[in-house]
């Protein structure tokens, strides 16, 4: 027998044949909890999008909030226990990879599960489809410009200690080698750590040129405050592959000085589908809400994926699903994207940080060059 699952279930939610129910997990706490509510609110715009141009095969798409910044286990849990019972026919969200790993063998050969969050690639379980960055598509060229424009041949890694900043060290170890660099040193630290006066002391040792910074929110927040105030700002770059403008905000300005990060989408991006984008975000929740930066804004990507699924497939059936998947397309604020290999093929950038915002410096790579 289930436990009931603990959840934030509004009155409204209903279970029938009107709806199509999904479970959106995103963090409500802990160190990726700074960007949760940007995840929130661009999941809901999603969805009232997809509802207002006819919903999903005819029925209402409505989205159910779990917690998915929870102990992963717990998290996984709850979610297979909305699955089994019939609660819900998909799920979608930015959560870490200890959670999508948790939880993508209990669910996705029920339902279509749409992952969003940047991750370290390699994931083929049947009936997941993963709209965000991989390291191939998005540090190797990041860490190829920066060796050539700015001279780096030494990097240091600092992550959390879980699955994907391991294995996301393990590619920048050969990323680096391929440019006649190296990785000089790692340290890898718990989520939720804010005491960093040893890792910078062995960056200091080590005499780095750059920093891959592979932490989640507000450890990331942390560590850039401890890293300018020991003055290493002044003595090598950081390039971070998980860094959106609600970091920055939560960093100051004061502490971004010669920071990069690389992403398929950045708030100060200025193409037709990004306006159009913004324009609807701040219509809907006002311009004091948060920044929709590339953490937040992949949720919307997940249910817009999630809706074009459903529909090409026009069933709930997991294998059609998959039959069907690599001729699916659709639009949002990344453009017009299609599917290979159930990875989302889109277009990566560098950008700078400048202030509290980013200044996108160069496009690494277009859809049709990713594999």
């Amino acid at each position: 027998m289930h436990r009931p699952v603990r959840l934030r279930t509004p009155e409204w939610f209903t279970v029938d044949d009107s709806t199509l129910n999904v479970a959106l997990v995103y963090p409500m706490q802990g160190p990726a909890g700074v960007f949760g509510p940007a995840c929130e609110m661009c999941a809901r715009l999603a969805a009232e999008e997809v509802n207002k141009a006819g919903g999903v095969l005819g029925r209402e798409l409505r989205l159910l909030e779990v917690d998915g910044g929870a102990d992963p286990q717990q998290v996984a849990e709850d979610v297979e226990a909305l699955v089994a019972t019939g609660v819900v026919q998909g799920v979608t969200g930015w959560h870490i990879s200890s959670v999508r790993q948790a939880m993508a063998p209990r669910i996705a050969h029920r339902v279509p599960y749409v992952y969003t969050a940047l991750y370290e690639g390699g994931e083929r379980t049947d009936g997941v489809y993963l709209t965000s960055e991989t390291p191939a598509s998005q540090l190797l060229p990041a860490m190829r410009l920066l060796t050539e424009n700015r001279g780096v041949r030494r990097w240091f890694v600092v992550g959390n200690d879980y699955v994907w900043p391991r294995r996301t060290a393990r590619a920048a170890r050969r990323y680096a080698r391929d440019s006649r660099g190296r990785v000089c040193g790692e340290a890898y630290l718990p989520l939720g750590a804010d005491d960093f006066h040893d890792v910078l002391r062995r960056i200091e040792r080590a005499d780095a040129d750059a920093v891959l910074m592979l932490l989640v929110g507000s450890d990331a927040i942390r560590f850039n405050r401890a890293f300018a105030t020991a003055g290493l700002d002044q003595r090598c770059l950081r390039l971070s592959t998980l860094m959106d403008e609600n970091m920055l905000l939560g960093s100051g300005p004061e502490a971004t000085v010669d920071l990069y990060s690389t992403a398929g989408f950045f708030a100060s991006l200025a193409d037709r589908n990004t306006m159009d984008f913004h324009g609807q975000y701040a219509d809907r929740f006002g311009v004091t809400a948060p920044t929709p930066g590339s953490l937040g804004e992949s949720c919307y990507e997940g249910v817009l994926l999630l809706a074009a699924l459903i529909e090409r497939a026009r069933t709930l059936d997991v294998s059609a699903i998959g039959a069907a998947a690599d001729t699916v397309s659709y639009e949002g604020p990344r453009g017009l994207l299609s599917l290979d290999g159930r990875h989302v093929r889109q277009r990566i950038y560098l950008a700078r940080a400048e202030g509290l915002d980013f200044n996108v410096l160069a496009q690494l790579r277009a859809p049709h060059e990713l594999s």
